[in-house]
Parts: structure tokens; sequence; C-alpha cells
């Protein structure tokens, strides 16, 4: 069972911020017990298939791309996936989920905000009326300067998570195309609606085929009623909305009745001014527990080579993030590996302990072989680009890089996943008695000692080593 618990709100954002981890575990823990466990689904995988997104809806300034929650995998990891294509200059805005989300960053760069209710604004701006000394008292009262939650400047290879119901919006301030995979973990126990996506749009005009699952209640009940879906201002009585926030009507009927259908990504007509710091932003904490929760770092990148927890030059690494690097993830229960592979290298054969594995193939090509409990394949086939495939918890897995080679970005379903391998120097074979293995696969003592120690690699695996012990 996870913090995620904490995520719900119910302590009161107000008092949060000024507690450290230390202190938030302390109340949470007593609230753990009684709290709903990860949703459970019915895994009953004949056959596992490469995915590619199924709905594709256009936006004034970029694509969204769902999977399809209703493929049985991805029902299975009860997960939902979907992708961003933002052009430049455009802005993804503000929206919530019902579930936790995890964002990796495929290419390009761009700006992310989130706000956390109860938090300061600690981006603060010289308010006007110090600037500009020739205006009256009570004209200079009415301008003060502008505040805002913090911005994070992001780039490929960045990890965005973002707990439920957290307002969150990107924007793209480069010249090429920002692309963004997301995963939504609708089976965590933050989520209790129904077990599919739901997108609570703040602004622009949403379409109503951008809700991620399937029929949801908000879908059939529009098309019921011939409405076209909006962002969630658009369906409140005028005049109480105008009262709650103070403004006239006619501003009101400008947000709830948008002209022009831009969908939710639109264009930025002038560079997006936001206030940013000067200096480089630090990228994670050099103590998580300090951290307080208004100051927890949402991002951290993967990418980056020195942070592989295992390297083989002649193979490959592969990276983690998980709850000890990005303490926000011991709430969300969620986890990211790194993959990349050479030319024809191998990543040892291995099951998921503790988690299932949703894969995204990142760059190049490879074959992925995976296993069920009855030792029946499957899946086995060749993998590229763009496409994904659910390893659901533990089942087996192999993964051999083309000669273009492979990389992946695998969302896992808990905090500290881990992985149990096959083969190599920390695998369930070396740990094996020598007459255990012999007696179990009834082969001789010379093919159990080949069997257990003849691979002194790790986790990634050269290519070519099989042939040179042969040669030899």
């Amino acid at each position: 069972m996870g913090y995620s618990s904490l995520l719900s709100f119910s302590l009161g954002f107000l008092l949060l911020f000024h507690c450290s981890f230390a202190q938030i575990e302390q109340v949470v823990n007593s609230q753990q017990r009684q709290q709903q466990q990860r949703f459970q689904t019915q895994c009953q995988i004949q056959n596992l298939n490469a995915l590619e997104p199924k709905r594709r809806i256009e936006s004034e300034a970029g694509v969204t791309e769902f999977w399809d929650q209703n493929e049985e995998q991805l029902q299975c990891a009860n997960v939902a996936v979907f992708r961003h294509t933002i052009q430049s200059r455009g802005l993804l805005v503000p929206s919530y989920n019902n579930a936790p989300e995890l964002v990796y960053v495929v290419q390009g760069s761009g700006i992310h905000g989130a706000v956390f209710p109860g938090c300061p604004e600690t981006f603060q701006e010289e308010s006007q009326s110090q600037s500009r000394s020739q205006h009256s008292r009570s004209e200079r009262s009415q301008q003060s300067g502008e505040q805002h939650q913090k911005v994070r400047h992001i780039r490929e290879g960045d990890i965005i998570a973002l707990p439920a119901g957290v307002a969150h919006w990107i924007y793209n301030n480069g010249q090429s195309k920002l692309v963004l995979v997301a995963l939504a973990d609708v089976g965590n126990s933050e989520n209790q609606l129904d077990q599919y996506l739901r997108k609570f749009v703040l602004g622009g005009s949403p379409q109503q085929e951008i809700q991620g699952g399937g029929q949801s209640w908000s879908q059939s009940r529009s098309s019921r009623k011939g409405q076209q879906s909006n962002n969630i201002l658009s369906a409140f009585d005028e005049e109480i909305l105008a009262q709650s926030f103070n403004i006239d009507t006619q501003l009101v009927k400008k947000l709830q009745r948008e002209e022009k259908q831009r969908g939710i990504i639109v264009r930025v007509k002038e560079d997006l001014q936001v206030l940013s710091p000067q200096r480089q932003e630090k990228e994670y904490s050099d103590n998580g527990l300090e951290e307080t929760f208004c100051t927890m770092t949402l991002k951290l990148n993967i990418n980056d080579p020195s942070r592989a927890d295992v390297y083989n030059p002649r193979g490959g690494r592969v990276t983690s993030i998980n709850a000890l690097n990005l303490p926000i993830l011991r709430f969300l229960q969620l986890s990211v590996e790194k993959g990349v592979l050479y030319q024809n290298a191998i990543m040892a054969p291995h099951w998921n302990m503790n988690a299932h594995s949703i894969v995204y193939i990142t760059r190049g090509n490879g074959r992925m072989q995976i296993v069920s409990e009855n030792g029946e394949s499957v899946f086995d086939e060749e993998i590229r680009e763009g496409q994904l495939v659910v390893v659901p918890q533990n089942f087996a897995v192999v993964k051999r890089a083309s000669s273009d080679g492979f990389e992946w970005v695998s969302f896992k379903t808990n905090g500290l996943a881990k992985i149990s391998q096959l083969a190599g120097r920390i695998s369930v074979m070396r740990g094996l008695p020598l007459d255990v293995i012999q007696n179990s696969f009834d082969i001789s003592r010379e093919d159990a000692w080949n069997l257990k120690e003849s691979r002194s690699e790790m986790t990634i695996f050269a290519p070519g080593s099989r042939s040179q012990r042969q040669r030899n």
C-alpha cells in the first residue's frame, strides 16, 4: 500500500505546505489501513499485441492521440495512455485527471506548471505601482504585480509526476514540436470514479472525444443531450459564476461559449509571458524527506547517462526513477525505467516482481518476447518506435535490439518496482545450488554449471558472447 492517501487532499493543503515529509508520514500512517487497495482486474491474457493509438483528436496547435483503454492488456494493467504533439507556441490548456499521471518528454522543450491548492504563489513580479511612481495612489493600488505558482522548464528525457486532481498546463516555447507520452494510473486508489480516464479541462474548447477511455458517464450523458463537450466552466449558471469571480456576465459568456472550437492545445498569439528564475533550477532534492509539500520536486531527467543504474559499455544502460530518487512517487505509487540497448544487445530475461510494466518504444526497434505462467508465448514480435506493449506482473520478458539499437521507457505501477533476472550475475540461476539446477532440468553437472556461471554481466548483455564461447 502506498502513500497516495495524502493526495486525496483531505488533510488540508493550507497546513500541509508547512510540514516536512517526515511529519506528513506520521499523519498518513494512521489512515493507510483504511484506504482502498489498488483496483484489481482479471488478467486472463492469452495474447499480447504491439499497440498503436486508436483515436486522433486535432486541436488548433497540436494533436492528442489515445490508445484504446478497452484493449485487454491496458485493462489488465488498469492504465490509460495518450500522447500530445504540441506545435511551437502551442499551449496545452490547464486540466486535471481523476488519477495520478506520469509524463515522459519524448522530444522538444517547453514550460510546465502545476497548481497545488493551498500552496503560495512563490513567483512574483515587481508591482507596476512600484515602477510607475507618477500614478496616483488609487491607481497604483489596483496595479499589483502578477503572482503565480512555480513553473518548470522541461526538455527531452524529463519525467513529470502529477498527483490526481492537480491542475497543470504545458507550453511549447521551442522551435520544434514538443512530444509527450503520458500514462494515467486509473487503477490507483486515488481514483474513486470508474476505471476510465476522465480529463477535466479548465480552458479551451475540448472535443467530446477527449475522454481517454471507453464510454464514460459524462460522454454518454452529453451524447443523449446532443451537446458538444466544453470546459468545466461552461455549464455553471452565469450569474453565480459572475458573483464567484466578481466579474461581469459578459466575461462569463466568453469563458463559457468560445466562438471558435480550438480544442485543448491552443495557439498563443504572442510569446507566453510567465515568471521564471534566471538561474538554473535545481532538478532534484538532496534529501527528499526534508522537502515540504509545496516545494516537492515534480520532474527528473531519465535520459542522463550519469544516472544509469546499470551500464555496459558494449551493451547499453538501464536507468530507474522511483520513490527513492523522486520522492513524490512514493505518494503516486508509480515508477519509470529507461532502457538503451546498443546494436544487437540484450536485456536479461526477467520478470517484474511487484508491478505491471507499460513499455513505450522511443527510438529504434527490437524483438520482445513475453511468456505467461503456463510457459506459453503471449508476445513474440518486432516492436518499433511509437508502439506500446504491456508486460503483466510476473510475466517473463526479454528484449533484444536490432542493428539500429533499441530504446524504451517503461511506466510501472509501483513506487519501488523491482525485477528478478533469469540470467546474469545477479540472477535467480546464480542463486540456486548447482544440484538443484541439475535435477530440475535433468541435465549434466557440466551443463548446470554453464547455465549458472557462463554469463558474468549483470543486466545488459553485449552481443556476440555466445559465439565467442563456441569458438573457444
